[in-house]
């Protein structure tokens, strides 16, 4: 089966993070305290996604209160942190959602990625992930981890899935009731 018939079937995107949803670099101040930079233009994927009724889910090895913060402004459906082992974080999504593994998607950059993307209906990785993710995944972006890879992904999901119509016609919506 290929990747537009792959994007078709999925209801749900799982995300790692540090390096995906994250250039991979993690600042400090002083106290210890982690600095992170997100892409706004995932962010807005992020949105996109939701409003094409897919269920948004992040799943990572590092545990930080500012994911914590954008996820909950994101309103994501699922986060999870801490996470080494992600198989059975994503059996138990699967069960909570009544989803089977090809209708759901994950992006991910490194060799804690592998078993999730390896399991899944559509596998992505941004351009700069390892090599032998890249090299066992469906989908590889030309954007970099933390530089829109994410919502490149989402447009490849939905426009295999004909949502663009629907995408623009809700934006209107929202943007008409603003003004």
């Amino acid at each position: 089966m290929g990747k537009r018939a792959r994007a078709r079937l999925i209801r749900m995107i799982l995300t790692d993070v540090d390096g995906t949803l994250t250039d991979g670099t993690l600042a400090l101040h002083p106290d210890g305290e982690e600095i992170k930079s997100y892409n706004v233009k995932d962010g807005l994927g992020v949105l996109i996604a939701q409003l094409a009724d897919l269920k948004i889910g992040f799943i990572t090895g590092k545990t930080s209160k500012p994911l914590e913060h954008r996820a909950s402004r994101l309103r994501i459906d699922e986060l999870h942190q801490g996470v080494i082992d992600k198989m059975p974080v994503f059996r138990a999504i699967l069960v909570k959602y009544g989803l089977r593994p090809d209708e759901v998607a994950f992006i991910g950059d490194d060799l804690g990625d592998l078993a999730v993307l390896q399991a899944v209906g559509l596998a992505g990785a941004p351009s700069d992930a390892v090599a032998i993710v890249r090299k066992r995944v469906h989908y590889v972006c030309r954007r970099r981890g933390g530089d829109g890879a994410f919502r490149e992904f989402v447009d490849f999901i939905l426009g295999a899935q004909g949502k663009w119509d629907l995408i623009t016609d809700r934006f209107a919506e929202i943007f008409s009731r603003k003004i």
